[in-house]
């Protein structure tokens, strides 16, 4: 069994901010599959699907981006999802709008989720997938991941969000080190 968690906040007002990239990548993902989040458990909606033999729970956290991580506890304890299982998918300040970055492991690197989500599992080792939002340093990082992005950003992001629905159906059959290998590019 698997477990991939699409990082952001919930509410109409954050919709398609930056700091929701998790969730607009779950949703595509979720739509390519022909599911839905209907289904509540834990502080989340989720949803389950098969990939080959494998079931998959595909997972948005409905607490702030912040306080992910007991919501991701939850549902690895109850359905005793292996470390190695794990994918987080989240936005990230320090790589450029288009550009995505799979890690194993890893320090936060300031993101607040991914921050909550290591006090939670008492470990920071766990794969993620990053996708780029930049950074605007004359912004307060607050203001800047809650805003949204320009006409030409979002056409530069439907394209990664396409791209990483073939990346999450990679990961299935990819060992972690090749998905690294074939996705991250300089």
């Amino acid at each position: 069994m698997y477990l991939i968690v699409g990082l952001g906040n919930p509410g109409k007002e954050y919709e398609k901010t930056r700091h929701n990239m998790g969730f607009c990548q779950i949703d595509r993902f979720a739509q390519s599959h022909h599911v839905s989040f209907l289904k509540e458990k834990f502080g989340g909606r989720y949803c389950e699907l098969l990939i080959g033999t494998e079931k998959v729970i595909l997972l948005k956290p409905q607490k702030y981006i912040n306080l992910s991580g007991e919501v991701v506890q939850k549902f690895m304890q109850f359905y005793k999802i292996p470390l190695d299982h794990l994918l987080i998918i989240c936005d990230d300040l320090d790589t450029p709008v288009g550009k995505i970055k799979l890690k194993k492991k890893g320090s936060s690197g300031g993101h607040n989720g991914l921050k909550n989500i290591e006090f939670h599992l008492h470990t920071n080792e766990y794969c993620r997938y990053k996708i780029g939002i930049s950074n605007d340093r004359k912004l307060d990082g607050k203001d800047y991941v809650l805003g949204r992005f320009s006409k030409e950003e979002e056409k530069v992001l439907d394209d990664i969000f396409n791209q990483g629905v073939e990346l999450l159906n990679d990961y299935f059959v990819l060992s972690f080190d090749n998905l690294m290998n074939k996705y991250n590019k300089k």
